[in-house]
C-alpha cells in the first residue's frame, strides 16, 4: 500500500494535476492540506473518476483537510478531543485542520498544523495549544491500543532539527524553528511515535515562491508523519516527490510517499 500527504495549497486550482499525479504515482491513500474551499466546492468528480473515495472538512478560502483513498474510508472522524478553538471575526471557530479515516486498517490522519505567524503572535500560542491536544489525544489512544496502526500525516509547520532549513540564520526571530514549537514536536517522539519518513527522505519539502527558493533548494523540511510503531515496522521505504513541486502552477510543497508493506 502507498500512502502520501500533500498541502496542495487549493485543491480547486490543482484537482487535476494532483489526481493526475496521484494516479502516475500509484498512491492508495492520499493526505491533502490547505484545500482551502467549503465541502460542497471540493471538485469530488475528479477524484471519483480516478477511484478515490473522499473525506474532506473545509473552511472557505482558509485551512480544509481532506482524505483520499482507493483502499477504503471508513470511521471519518473530523478534529480530535480537546482541540483548541481559533477566534475569527471575534467568534471562537473550530478551524479546519485535522481528519483522520481508517483505510484498510490504517487510521490515517491529515493534519494541518497552524502556522504561528510570528512568535508575539496569539496565533503562536495557538499553535503550541493545538499540538499539545493532538498529542494527549494521540497518547491516549495508543495507551487504550498499543498495537493501532496509525499515521500522522501533513504540514506539521515544525522544523524539527536545523538539518530540516536552508538556512538556520535566516529564521532567527521566525516560527518554525523555536524552542517551544520543536519540543511540542518531539512530544509525539516521546509519546512514542516515529518520523517514518526520516530514514528515507530527509530532504525538504516546501520552498517559498519567492526568491527562486525551489531552484536554489533553499527550503524547509516541514511535511511527514510520525507512525505508530506497530505501523512504523511496515513502512518500507519514502520520497518525496520534487517532480510535482516541479510542474507548472504547482503547490510550494512537494507530496511524501509511504511504501506500507500488506
Amino acid at each position: 500500500m502507498r500512502i502520501a500527504t500533500w498541502n496542495v495549497n487549493s485543491i480547486r486550482a490543482r484537482s487535476e494535476s494532483v489526481v493526475a499525479w496521484a494516479e502516475g504515482a500509484d498512491v492508495d491513500v492520499l493526505a491533502l492540506q490547505e484545500t482551502k474551499c467549503h465541502d460542497d466546492a471540493f471538485p469530488l468528480m475528479s477524484f471519483l473518476a480516478a477511484g478515490y473515495d473522499v473525506a474532506h472538512v473545509g473552511q472557505g478560502a482558509y485551512n480544509g483537510v481532506a482524505i483520499a483513498s482507493r483502499v477504503g474510508l471508513d470511521e471519518v472522524e473530523i478534529a480530535f478531543d480537546g482541540v483548541p478553538t481559533h477566534p475569527v471575526d471575534g467568534q471562537p471557530i473550530r478551524e479546519a485542520r485535522s481528519i483522520s479515516a481508517r483505510c484498510n486498517g490504517v487510521r490515517v490522519w491529515s493534519l494541518y498544523v497552524p502556522n504561528g505567524r510570528t512568535p508575539d503572535d496569539p496565533h503562536y500560542s495557538y499553535k503550541l495549544a493545538w499540538l499539545d491536544a493532538l498529542r494527549n489525544h494521540i497518547t491516549l489512544r495508543l495507551a487504550h491500543d498499543p498495537a493501532a496502526e496509525l499515521m500522522l500525516a501533513g504540514d506539521w509547520n515544525v522544523a524539527q532539527t536545523d538539518d530540516d532549513v536552508w538556512d538556520r540564520e535566516y529564521f532567527d526571530g521566525r516560527t518554525h524553528v523555536t524552542p517551544p514549537e520543536r519540543a511540542a514536536v518531539q512530544g509525539f517522539l516521546d509519546a512514542g511515535l516515529v518520523d517514518s519518513a526520516l530514514p528515507y527522505a530527509p530532504g525538504f519539502t516546501f520552498w517559498d515562491y519567492t526568491q527562486l527558493r525551489f531552484p536554489r533548494n533553499e527550503g524547509m523540511r516541514i511535511d511527514y508523519a510520525f507512525c505508530s510503531p506497530a505501523l512504523d515496522t511496515r513502512i518500507m521505504g519514502a520520497h518525496i516527490g520534487r517532480d510535482a513541486r516541479k510542474a507548472k502552477g504547482a503547490s510550494d510543497h512537494a507530496p511524501v510517499v509511504f511504501e506500507v508493506a500488506e
